[in-house]
């Protein structure tokens, strides 16, 4: 444990933004499974509603700083492509 009162603040902020950011991540992982199922499904509609849904939460959590933008922009991609396949 630190002695100096500034980095005991800084290990407070830390935690703080460490459990923000895995709860950030978990509703984008949960809102990934949602589009995989509907593809696994077959259902391209309710797909592509997902892709929208999972795109959303990506972005907002590039804009918390959760995900890095290079990794958000390749998973909706990935999926876009596998939710264009199914509706091809």
């Amino acid at each position: 444990m630190a002695n100096i009162k500034s980095q005991i603040k800084r290990n407070l902020t830390n935690e703080k933004a460490r459990l923000r950011n895995r709860e950030v991540r978990s509703e984008v992982r949960t809102a990934i499974r949602a589009v995989r199922t509907q593809i696994a499904n077959g259902d391209a509609d309710s797909a592509q509603t997902a892709l929208q849904a999972a795109s959303r939460k990506l972005d907002k959590a590039v804009s918390k700083g959760a995900l890095h933008k290079n990794n958000a922009a390749n998973r909706k991609s990935n999926l876009a492509k596998r939710v264009n396949a199914l509706r091809a």
